[in-house]
């Protein structure tokens, strides 16, 4: 359990750190290092804290059971990750609907994810996990809104095939996570091509 303590503590706090500095002319820390070297290191922290999740993670099982839930909300959260998805694959492609929607489809990716794992996993690692997950999200969130980012603006040109785009890519990565790549990662056999 160390170990994924202490991946989480390294990734959220890089994430953290850079979400909460000052970007003050003069004490902005990216500027003071450089471009290269900021997103070098960070980049670095980040890689190291994330590997340290992913074994510490594995590790800690089996965990204590905090809570056994009901077994539809595993359901709910299969649907739930079909959405992340969506949300995922918008923050990268050209800004339609949906990315001027919610504004920072990421960050929404990022805590439907957490929020429907936590709602079908009990055990003490993957609360652990997927609570930080969903705190660093909303405050993440706090700290974009603070700094005046609302995403693409008012007057941003809506392509439709940016939701076209996040749909298709969205729901074709999330056929990838749930017929191959969940199954792998939890010792079950994947469905075969």
């Amino acid at each position: 359990m160390m170990y994924l303590v202490l991946g989480l503590v390294i990734f959220f706090g890089t994430h953290l750190f850079s979400a909460y500095r000052s970007r003050e002319p003069g004490k902005d820390l990216r500027v003071k290092m450089g471009e290269g070297p900021y997103m070098g290191l960070y980049s670095l922290l980040s890689l190291a804290g994330f590997a340290l999740i992913i074994w510490g993670y594995g590790a800690a099982r089996p965990a204590p059971i905090l809570y056994t839930p009901p077994a539809f909300l595993a359901h709910i959260n299969l649907l739930l990750m079909a959405f992340a998805m969506i949300f995922l694959a918008a923050a990268y492609l050209p800004t339609g609907h949906i990315k001027k929607a919610v504004k920072h489809p990421m960050l929404l990716a990022v805590k439907v994810w957490a929020f429907g794992h936590l709602l079908s996993n009990g055990e003490l690692n993957s609360v652990l996990l997927f609570g930080s997950f969903l705190a660093y999200g909303v405050l993440d969130r706090i700290a974009v809104k603070k700094r005046g980012d609302n995403g693409p603006g008012p007057d941003a040109a809506v392509n439709v095939v940016g939701d076209v785009g996040a749909v298709v890519v969205g729901l074709g990565a999330y056929a990838v996570l749930l017929l191959w790549l969940h199954p792998i990662a939890f010792g079950v056999a994947a469905l075969p091509v």
